[in-house]
C-alpha cells in the first residue's frame, strides 16, 4: 500500500503547488503562501557532471569535457545546511534567494545539504518545491536528514519527505540498505575515469534524540545523560565494510563523511574559558571560522573517529550548530562545519544579546574544492559579500 499512497499524495501535492503558483501571482504574492518558489530567482546554473553508473547504495559520478571525455581536474563541492524553510515568509525567501545566489555564482560540480532545512508546517509542499528548485538549478544535489525533518528513524511521513526528494533526476541521495538507522546511509563516489577514483563521499542519517532500543543495542552506558543521537554502530560497520570493498577495487580510497549532528571530537577544537569566551585548546589546528556555542554533539561516542582514522578518510562535515563555523585538522583528520544559510533560525543577529551588524553573520556556503589526487582545499564563502 506504500507505493499507492505515496504516488497519489506525491502528484496531489504537485497539483497543489500548481494551483498555488496561479493564485501567487494573481494576488502579487498575497495568497497561496505555501508557494515560496514565486518569490525567488532560480537561475539555470547546469552542469558537466553525469551519472557513470549506481546501485541501490551508491552513485559514481564524474565531471566531463566537452568533447566527451571525462575531466579529472578539480571537482568544486558546494554545501550548507541548517536552511529552517518555512513558507510565506520573508525571511525564509532571504535564505533560499542567497542560498541560490551562492549556487549561481559559484557553479558548483555537487551541491550538499546536511539537514535541518525543510521542516516547516508544510514539509511534503516544501520537500517538492525545493526538489523542483534544485532541478531548475540543473546541478547534481544531495540531501541529508537532520534532528528536526522528522521524529522517528523510519516514519512514513520521513520516507514521504525523502521519497520526493529521491525522485528527482538530479538528486543522488538513495535510502540505502534498509538494515541502517533511518533514511540516508549512502555514498556518492567522484571518478577520475572509469578505473580511479578521485573521492568517495559518505553520507549518514544521525538521527534525532538517543532512544532506549539503540541504546541497548550499541552498549551505551546506562548512566550516561540522554542527549542527541549518534552514528550506531551498524551504521559504521557498514561504512568499513563499503570502503574496504572500494579499496580491493580501486586501491587507494580518498574519502570524506557528511552528516547532520557533529561527532564528539569536535569538542577537542575549543573550549570555554573562564570569561566564558571559545578559545582553541591547542589540539588541533584552526584553518578558519569562529565559535559561539558549545559543540551539539551525542554525549555518546560510538567510535565514528576511530573508524576514519583506521580507513583512511580525510574530512568529516556536519551542521547543527547554527554559530559555529570553523574548520579544523584534528588528528590528522578534518572536521568542519558547514556554513548555515538561515536567517529565519538563530543566528548572529539575535544569538546570545551579541546582535552583530550583519556584515559579521556567519550565513553562507562551504567550498570544498577536489584535486586530482583527492586531496582538498576548504574556504568559507559568506552572504554578507551580497550586502550593498
Amino acid at each position: 500500500m506504500k507505493p499507492i499512497r505515496t504516488f497519489i499524495q506525491q502528484n496531489l501535492i504537485k497539483a497543489t503547488i500548481e494551483v498555488e503558483k496561479v493564485i501567487h501571482k494573481a494576488t502579487n504574492g498575497k495568497l497561496a503562501g505555501n508557494c515560496f518558489l514565486s518569490a525567488i530567482d532560480i537561475p539555470n546554473v547546469g552542469t558537466k557532471v553525469k551519472i557513470i553508473k549506481e546501485n541501490d547504495n551508491a552513485t559514481y559520478i564524474a565531471k566531463f569535457k566537452d568533447d566527451g571525455t571525462i575531466d579529472n581536474g578539480d571537482f568544486k563541492i558546494l554545501a550548507t545546511t541548517d536552511l529552517h524553510m518555512c513558507p510565506n515568509n520573508d525571511l525564509n525567501n532571504k535564505t533560499l534567494q542567497k542560498t541560490v545566489d551562492q549556487i549561481r555564482d559559484e557553479k558548483p560540480d555537487l551541491v550538499i545539504f546536511t539537514g535541518d532545512n525543510i521542516l516547516g508546517r508544510f514539509q511534503q509542499i516544501e520537500a517538492i518545491q525545493f526538489a523542483q528548485m534544485m532541478e531548475k538549478i540543473g546541478v547534481y544535489w544531495v540531501y541529508v536528514f537532520g534532528n528536526h525533518e522528522a521524529r522517528d528513524e523510519k516514519e512514513y511521513y520521513k520516507y514521504l519527505i525523502f521519497k520526493s526528494i529521491c525522485d528527482y533526476p538530479h538528486c543522488l541521495s538513495k535510502f540505502g540498505d534498509p538494515s541502517l538507522f533511518g533514511f540516508g546511509n549512502f555514498i556518492v563516489n567522484i571518478m577520475n575515469s572509469e578505473t580511479e577514483l578521485k573521492q568517495s563521499l559518505v553520507f549518514f542519517d544521525s538521527g534525532r534524540d538517543m532512544v532506549d532500543e539503540h541504546r541497548k543495542i550499541d552498549g551505551v552506558p546506562a548512566d550516561l545523560p540522554e542527549g542527541y543521537d549518534y552514528i550506531k554502530k551498524s551504521q559504521i560497520a557498514w561504512y568499513e565494510k563499503e570502503i574496504k570493498s572500494l579499496k580491493e577495487t580501486y586501491g587507494k580510497v580518498e574519502s570524506m563523511l557528511y552528516m547532520h549532528i557533529p561527532i564528539k571530537e569536535y569538542e577537542e577544537v575549543f573550549y570555554r574559558n573562564e570569561e566564558g569566551k571559545f578559545v582553541p585548546t591547542g589540539k588541533a589546528e584552526i584553518l578558519y571560522g569562529r565559535m559561539f556555542e558549545s559543540v551539539g554533539s551525542s554525549p555518546y561516542n560510538s567510535g565514528l573517529f576511530d573508524a576514519m582514522k583506521r580507513n583512511g578518510s580525510q574530512a568529516i562535515f556536519c551542521g547543527h550548530d547554527h554559530v559555529n563555523d570553523w574548520a579544523a585538522k584534528y588528528e590528522g583528520i578534518y572536521l568542519v562545519y558547514n556554513q548555515y544559510g538561515s536567517y529565519g533560525a538563530y543566528n548572529l543577529g539575535d544569538y546570545n544579546g551579541m546582535h552583530l551588524d550583519e556584515k559579521d553573520w556567519q550565513q553562507g556556503v562551504t567550498i570544498t574544492t577536489v584535486h586530482q589526487d583527492g586531496s582538498i582545499d576548504l574556504r568559507q564563502s559568506l552572504n554578507a559579500k551580497y550586502l550593498k
